[in-house]
């Protein structure tokens, strides 16, 4: 099968991969590796401190969130869209992940693209834009994420998928419920701090705190964690959340929002680690109820579950659900099959010479900052 010539294009706001937090980044990472890893000649375009086997083009050094001094973010993203448009005949597809930003500049481009959209879609606004750029192809990340915006140009459903020898199996069970991610209202680590009281068992809570959440923090949780049993780690890495998730009795996700996928169920999952989580957005797509875990209305729900409920699971199923449905390599190939489909409905276009014209680039991974053309 012919091998693709593939740009993929990321937020600048974290690494690729993030060093802590960052689900659409991690995505785009594990995207990227396996489809070099299969032989395609993949660049990426993201954040000078990402590490990735692809070749590299950034239009800032550090990824956004760490770097303090940095006020104008949208002036690196629109700097990044430039450098995307200027590169964009050395390619076959452009993947975007950068949500609805490059679609006045795409609608003008001739190389086939596509968009994954990472995330909600319940917002108002978001209605006058996708009825503007309807032709837009777009994957969704579940269906449940489709639903408020079911009839934009969806192409397919490309639920996420994480390397199998990214996490550990485990198949003994730990004895403490694990809440990873990020604090702030929608996340309901609160509601998590009840459930692990309510059961009397200790809870190891390993998340972040945005800035625009700080005072939801101070005011609401930061006084939960006066309990002995609830145990604040802030936020952590990849090499952390292996042993974390993996020791853990069960996860928490008590969501209290329209949640587009959830990467973090799958990591559990991973390690064989099962999941109590509430039935909102995507939840009841990645958890088979009583096989990885359970999805529950309400606190009272959740307790019975951690009760006498998650000792009838088989940690060792978990594992195996993930490895069949939510591996790097299943999400590649399916995004491969999106590809495809776009080349062949433009197929003119790349006898005519707008796309794939012949010239090659190296397989060097430079960073580029003074100059943004890929070289020959």
């Amino acid at each position: 099968m012919d091998l693709l010539k593939i740009a993929q294009v990321s937020p600048l706001y974290e690494s690729v991969p993030p060093k802590y937090y960052g689900g659409t980044e991690r995505i785009v990472s594990y995207l990227t590796e396996e489809l070099v890893r299969q032989g395609h000649k993949v660049t990426l375009f993201a954040s000078g401190d990402s590490v990735t086997q692809a070749q590299l083009i950034s239009p800032c050094q550090q990824s956004l969130r760490l770097e303090k001094n940095f006020i104008d973010q949208m002036a690196y993203h629109l700097l990044l869209l430039e450098w995307v448009l200027k590169n964009a005949d050395r390619f076959d597809i452009i993947h975007f992940h950068t949500d609805y930003m490059h679609f006045p500049l795409s609608r003008r481009n001739v190389v086939p693209q596509v968009t994954t959209v990472h995330g909600r879609l319940d917002i108002p606004e978001l209605i006058p834009l996708y009825k503007e750029f309807r032709e837009m192809p777009v994957v969704s990340i579940s269906n449940a994420q489709r639903r408020p915006l079911s009839w934009i140009n969806w192409q397919k459903t490309v639920y996420h998928g994480l390397p199998k020898n990214l996490y550990t199996f485990r198949k003994e069970r730990g004895e403490y419920l694990a809440f990873l991610g990020r604090i702030s209202p929608e996340k309901r680590v609160d509601i998590a701090i009840e459930i692990a009281k309510r059961t009397g068992m200790e809870i190891r809570i390993a998340a972040k705190v945005d800035a625009v959440d700080q005072e939801y923090f101070k005011a609401v949780i930061k006084p939960l964690f006066k309990n002995p049993r609830v145990k604040y780690l802030g936020e952590i890495g990849d090499k952390e959340k292996d042993e974390f998730l993996g020791n853990a009795y069960a996860l928490l996700f008590p969501i209290d929002w329209p949640e587009p996928f959830g990467i973090v169920m799958i990591e559990a999952m991973a390690c064989g680690t099962p999941v109590i989580a509430y039935r909102k957005g995507s939840v009841p797509e990645v958890i088979e109820d009583g096989v990885t875990g359970f999805v529950v209305e309400n606190v009272g729900d959740a307790v019975k579950a951690v009760e006498s409920r998650i000792q009838t699971l088989s940690r060792k199923q978990c594992r195996e659900v993930f490895e069949k449905k939510f591996s790097a390599t299943r999400m590649t190939e399916e995004y491969i099959k999106v590809y495809r489909r776009l080349l062949n409905k433009t197929i003119p276009l790349l006898e005519e010479g707008h796309i794939n014209n012949g010239r090659d680039y190296p397989n060097q991974r430079p960073v580029l900052y003074s100059s943004n053309i890929i070289p020959d």
